[in-house]
């Protein structure tokens, strides 16, 4: 299926769908995002993800030491261990991310420069790597692409075909889609971070695509 302006406006208002309909369009058709049902799956998840295709890099600047506790908790047991790192995006990224998922230490740097990017906010080497042999693309040399809507949009559908998304997307007699909808959540996330966001870009979506 061909999604148009009208539609992807009508599921992200705040989306600049002349710059996003192509890119869109042509990540989900490689990647099989080729129904309705999977198209509105995916869009909802995109939109919460990426603010309505309007953040394409992680926000890391902290303004508050209890802010850090709360959200790494581990990495910050104490507002004192956390105060450091306010307000300095760098430092921050490269101790919360070292050693993780192909990352080196806090010093190689690799938690910066791999920090979370595109519309699934795509994290760590070792998936930058990944997309990139997907995608015939040096994203490990050049991380910043993926900031940029074309790249951002084949990297985020390359991530849900990798995941298995579409088959959970699709409706299957006597499955149960909104817990579908909830594990697809789960994958992409860790969690059920922002769910109830999430549901009502689902909702909006599938309004759109003419789903009933």
């Amino acid at each position: 299926m061909q999604l148009t302006e009208k539609q992807l406006k009508t599921i992200m208002p705040l989306c600049d769908t002349g710059t996003w309909i192509v890119p869109l369009n042509d990540a989900m058709a490689r990647f099989e995002i080729d129904t309705p049902d999977r198209t509105a799956a995916f869009l909802a998840q995109l939109a919460h993800e990426s603010a309505e295709t309007t953040r394409l890099t992680e926000g890391l600047s902290y303004s508050r030491a209890d802010r850090l506790c709360a959200v790494w908790p581990k990495r910050f047991p104490t507002t004192g261990a956390a105060q450091p790192y306010v307000k300095n995006p760098e430092k921050l990224a490269n101790f919360v991310y070292a050693n993780r998922g192909g990352n080196g230490d806090a010093d190689s740097g690799d938690g910066y420069r791999y920090r979370g990017r595109g519309l699934f906010q795509l994290t760590f080497r070792d998936n930058y790597r990944l997309a990139g042999d997907a995608l015939n693309m040096a994203l490990v040399d050049d991380p910043d692409l993926v900031a940029t809507p074309p790249v951002a949009a084949l990297t985020a559908a390359h991530y849900w075909q990798r995941l298995g998304l579409n088959a959970l997307a699709d409706h299957q007699p006597g499955d149960d889609d909104v817990k579908d909808f909830e594990q697809i959540s789960i994958r992409i996330n860790g969690g059920r971070v922002g769910l109830v966001e999430r549901k009502r870009y689902w909702a909006q979506a599938q309004a759109a695509l003419g789903i009933a």
